[in-house]
């Protein structure tokens, strides 16, 4: 394919591992904000070509991962309603409540409906007149523009039986929360690059210059992922702490204008919780008053204060000890026994994103095959 075998190329993958092991000359530690690079890594192999003194560690960078349990729970609960139609993406049909998960409701008989757009639900309740549907709207500043959209038509077109779950996160308030904790590893990030595509990258200089850490906005092939390794290697070497690009090809410093208006026309920022890691300030979208009529939570506020408290702990599952890097996906004791794709006991077992998930399919088969 045109574009995409490009930057998988495997003279340039190693090309370019030849180059930074030359340029290491001491242990650095790097982390991959996107689920996408995570999988990309453990697929191709990628942290196998670098010197052992490079650490590669995963990030936050799920977001069907970081949805709490309570908001999964309360999507759990409203498609449990005979009038409701509950559509969402397919990753988090799987993702476990406090009791079951969204497929379980599906399976007895709720009406959950997997759409590729968020646009498709205004079809929906156009042909469903008679049921309310709700849009479980999870993503991170990549998807945002989507979900302001069916927003913005729903009110031009005044579709009255429409709303949304909102659990839209935001990436740079949680890299700043992982870079202030005690127990922070982290010496360099690789930043997402369809994140930044939309949101543009200045707003990561700030953060590399206060922590003193590199941030290299980075594709999701091979060669895009060597490539910002490079460049973060190169800035740590030299001791500097800037925030460069690496994903020129689609990433531009402001990013995309229009989307970020249209964002900030339909949200605000509120404070998200994020499971398995806590609450985290200014890191989530709200709708703003002005939109609040399409706001599930407020609509259905009687019916979701009838289901049963939220679980609060993980059980077995060390998911946020995995996505704040101080863990890798192998070192949790349930790990491909207890929790598998099957039966998952944590988010990033499930998600397409998910750490675990490209750990099980990925490094698993890799130990096998150099039996």
């Amino acid at each position: 394919m045109k574009y995409v075998q490009e930057y998988r190329d495997a003279e340039a993958a190693q090309t370019y591992a030849k180059a930074i092991a030359k340029i290491t000359t001491q242990p650095w530690t790097i982390m991959e904000i996107c689920g996408g690079q995570t999988h990309a890594i453990v697929k191709y192999g990628i942290d196998t070509l670098l010197p052992d003194a490079i650490t590669l560690i995963h990030g936050p960078g799920c977001p069907v991962c970081v949805t709490p349990i309570h908001l999964i729970d309360q999507a759990i609960a409203l498609a449990s309603h005979p009038d409701i139609i509950l559509c969402s993406f397919g990753d988090m049909l799987r993702v476990p409540g406090s009791q079951q998960d969204l497929l379980m409701v599906k399976a007895a008989g709720g009406d959950v409906r997997i759409v590729y757009s968020p646009l498709d639900c205004l079809k929906i309740a156009q042909d469903n007149p008679q049921k309310q549907i709700v849009f479980f709207a999870v993503g991170f500043e990549t998807t945002a523009p989507a979900t302001a959209m069916v927003v913005y038509q729903a009110q031009q077109k005044n579709i009255q039986n429409f709303s949304l779950l909102v659990s839209h996160v935001l990436v740079p308030p949680a890299m700043e929360a992982i870079l202030s904790s005690p127990q922070c590893q982290v010496q360099g990030f690789l930043a997402a690059g369809h994140v930044c595509t939309v949101m543009g990258y200045e707003v990561y200089q700030p953060i590399a210059q206060k922590y003193q850490v590199p941030i290299i906005v980075t594709g999701f092939e091979p060669v895009d992922i060597l490539h910002g390794i490079y460049l973060c290697i190169q800035q740590l070497e030299a001791g500097q702490a800037l925030c460069e690009n690496q994903y020129k090809r689609s990433v531009r410093p402001q990013g995309n204008l229009p989307a970020q208006d249209l964002i900030k026309t339909i949200f605000e920022v509120v404070p998200r919780r994020w499971r398995g890691i806590g609450e985290i300030p200014h890191s989530g979208l709200g709708l703003r008053p002005e939109y609040r009529q399409f706001d599930a939570e407020q609509r259905f506020q009687a019916e979701l204060a009838q289901r049963p408290p939220s679980r609060t702990d993980e059980t077995l599952c060390i998911s946020g000890e995995i996505m704040q890097g101080h863990k890798k996906p192998f070192e949790c004791s349930a790990f491909g026994t207890t929790c598998t794709p099957e039966h998952p006991l944590g988010a990033p077992m499930v998600s397409s994103e998910g750490a675990c998930a490209a750990y099980y399919r990925y490094a698993q088969r890799r130990v096998m095959t150099t039996v």
